[in-house]
């Protein structure tokens, strides 16, 4: 594996043998509560390292239809679209996530930040400032468990993910997930940043 762990033959090989312990079929609790509660549609969404991106089609099923899919695996983006026939082409981005080059309101992280070598971190936080809109909110859940060398997943811990975030984010909540899959329970927590 590449030091970036963004080798697209590496996760593209994932996909085609089924090794996808991360992927649980839907959307994560969470997220799909979180999402329950926006009101505007409009909204430009991004999703990184999507996945099959079950979170993406939830959100076209109620009504968001500006919502960007961006994976450095092909496979998940057909698998995408597959289910979800009139997702346009032009928003399922086949890229590696440090070349992205737009600006959303919003950034749904849903097992993207715990995928990339702990050595990217900093560059994850500065390339995400890059793409969010002024005041636009970086959203979702990250692994409470100890960082270590093996992986991924990589873990980490509420002070490490706030020393990351809280000089450029406003950290509108970092806590406990209450409401994860049974397999995550007291493994997650879920956080609002919104970029100062």
């Amino acid at each position: 594996m590449t030091l970036t762990n963004l080798d697209s033959d590496y996760w593209e090989k994932r996909y085609q043998n089924n090794q996808t312990g991360w992927d649980i079929g839907e959307p994560s609790t969470p997220i799909k509560t979180y999402v329950d509660q926006l009101k505007d549609k409009n909204i430009k969404i991004l999703i990184p390292g999507g996945g099959n991106s079950y979170e993406a089609e939830y959100l076209w099923n109620k009504g968001f239809k500006n919502i960007f899919v961006a994976d450095i695996a092909l496979s998940p983006l057909k698998n995408l679209k597959q289910r979800v026939e009139d997702f346009p082409d032009s928003q399922l981005l086949h890229s590696d996530f440090f070349k992205l080059d737009n600006k959303f309101d919003l950034i749904i992280e849903q097992t993207f930040f715990c995928a990339l070598n702990p050595d990217l971190r900093m560059q994850y936080t500065e390339h995400m400032l890059k793409l969010l809109k002024p005041h636009g909110k970086l959203v979702g859940l990250f692994f409470d468990f100890e960082l270590t060398s093996e992986g991924p997943p990589f873990g980490g811990s509420i002070e490490k993910y706030q020393n990351l975030f809280e000089d450029d984010f406003r950290i509108k909540t970092l806590e406990k997930s209450r409401n994860s899959i049974k397999t995550r329970e007291g493994k997650e927590l879920f956080f609002i940043f919104e970029k100062r």
